[in-house]
């Protein structure tokens, strides 16, 4: 064959791969809200599912490892909601949902460790550990509490009561530790129900940010809505598939929601 073809169709093999858009992957943890006002109880509904955010594509979600909520702080007291959660399919997907009763004052951080999700596209495992925070009552109390998670944003804004263009700051860490220049993805939610974001090009569909040497990083969110923030590392551990051993991506995602300021 001669060498001008081939290395031809290796260009425009190389072309046609750099056209396709590496799309994000996001652990989704979305309540119904974020404040909690009225008194005498609320019922608060959770999605859980396995997206991309902004596109509005799914991924199969198994269902967890672990899922909770911690309140007030009390990171020693977790609650566990695992069998609280209800399989709901999204076409050939699966996604879960909840509800729970909020009857005490303070912050509750729910939380979620998924199974590991293979991404043959990435020839990577995939664990996106993460967190959302629901205020009761306005005993604001907890939000910034470490979970001990494997890795986790830890937010130095308060998460709630968020106007959009406001800034949400936080520390990634992984094992306990800062992790000095992490890379963040940040993406907004195109809830369904609500009117579409459409982004004017792929770079607008995630952004990227990266942490200073103190693992700190900070983001203005734009519009109102959901946003989430995936500190991406690679684990100090291998996996299995096929009998070989793959990197795994461990995830510190944190969900906020932003208000216009009508």
């Amino acid at each position: 064959m001669n060498k001008t073809f081939v290395i031809g169709i290796l260009v425009v093999i190389a072309l046609a791969a750099a056209a396709i858009p590496v799309v994000a992957h996001f652990q989704s943890l979305i309540p119904d809200t974020d404040v909690v006002t009225s008194s005498g109880g609320k019922t608060v509904a959770l999605d859980l599912l396995f997206n991309h955010p902004m596109e509005g594509g799914l991924m199969n979600m198994e269902k967890p490892e672990k899922f909770g909520v911690v309140i007030g702080g009390n990171v020693d007291k977790p609650v566990d909601l695992l069998g609280t959660l209800k399989e709901i399919k999204q076409g050939k997907f699966k996604t879960w949902k909840t509800e729970y009763k909020i009857s005490k004052p303070g912050d509750h951080v729910f939380f979620v460790e998924p199974k590991p999700y293979w991404e043959p596209c990435e020839d990577c495992y995939i664990i996106h550990y993460t967190k959302v925070c629901v205020n009761a009552y306005g005993f604001e109390e907890g939000w910034d509490a470490e979970l001990g998670l494997k890795t986790e944003i830890v937010p130095l804004v308060r998460p709630y009561g968020l106007w959009a263009g406001n800034v949400f700051r936080g520390i990634v860490k992984l094992d306990g530790k800062p992790v000095p220049y992490a890379e963040i993805e940040v993406e907004y939610y195109n809830q369904p129900g609500q009117p579409k974001l459409k982004a004017p090009t792929e770079a607008h569909i995630t952004q990227v940010i990266k942490a200073d040497g103190n693992g700190v990083f900070c983001y203005a969110m734009p519009r109102a809505g959901w946003w989430a923030f995936a500190a991406l590392n690679t684990a100090d551990y291998k996996m299995k598939h096929d009998g070989e051993d793959k990197d795994v991506e461990l995830g510190a995602v944190y969900w906020v929601k932003t208000y216009e300021m009508n």
